[in-house]
């Protein structure tokens, strides 16, 4: 997966959202689902073992929960995906997102814990996070306001929203909520596409090493 790669992604993601009526359906994440399923392929998963169109997992606080790619190999939960996005209105959708990524991983974390039948296999889940962000005055723009009731973590402090996603994946795969994340940041100029990755530890790269590895952990306890 080099350059070249994603950034015909990121213009079919653009493509793609021009032409559906709405988000809903996910179809403009489906060029990047592309890529991540290719590098699953590469580390030699069977493409028929690679589950998109929001296929089901069980969950613990609910009975289950879509997910936007699943990889099971011989009854081997190998990773399941989320693919996220961000275009406009980013003060009114930028807490819904972080709860929703924080719940979808959370619960899955607690049904392979609570479970006494491991439901997942022999190994515990891993997750995966895709996000990408249309870049705007709004998400640039410093000095977000981090006032509550309580005192806030300085670390947000003056953070654009660029930099809160940036910060919110960077905890994720810190503290293994997520084992692994893509963060792309997207603008268009007068039909002009770019991206870029700002997040070292959320790049393409580090992403495909992670799958690599985690792919050689399952082959191995399956003794292959």
């Amino acid at each position: 997966m080099g350059v070249q790669d994603i950034q015909q992604a990121v213009e079919g993601f653009w493509s793609v959202r021009d032409r559906q009526r709405s988000t809903q359906g996910n179809k403009h994440m489906q060029p990047l689902e592309a890529l991540v399923k290719r590098l699953f392929i590469d580390c030699g998963i069977p493409e028929e073992c690679i589950k998109t169109g929001q296929p089901y997992l069980p969950g613990y606080y609910r009975v289950r929960k879509q997910w936007d790619l699943v990889v099971k190999y011989k009854d081997v939960l190998v990773a399941a995906f989320e693919f996220k996005s961000q275009v406009g209105s980013v003060s009114k959708n930028f807490n819904n997102r972080f709860e929703e990524a924080l719940g979808s991983a959370t619960d899955i974390e607690a049904a392979q814990r609570k479970n006494e039948q491991s439901p997942f296999g022999q190994v515990p889940p891993w997750l995966g996070y895709v996000f990408v962000l249309q870049e705007t005055a709004e998400t640039e723009k410093e000095g977000r306001e981090t006032r509550a009731m309580f005192p806030t973590d300085p670390a947000f402090e003056g953070l654009s929203y660029n930099q809160r996603y940036q910060e919110m994946i960077q905890r994720f795969i810190g503290e293994r909520v997520y084992d692994a994340g893509w963060f792309i940041t997207t603008k268009r100029v007068d039909g002009d596409v770019s991206y870029l990755e700002p997040l070292a530890t959320a790049t393409a790269s580090v992403l495909r090493a992670a799958i690599e590895g985690r792919v050689k952990v399952v082959k191995a306890m399956l003794k292959e």
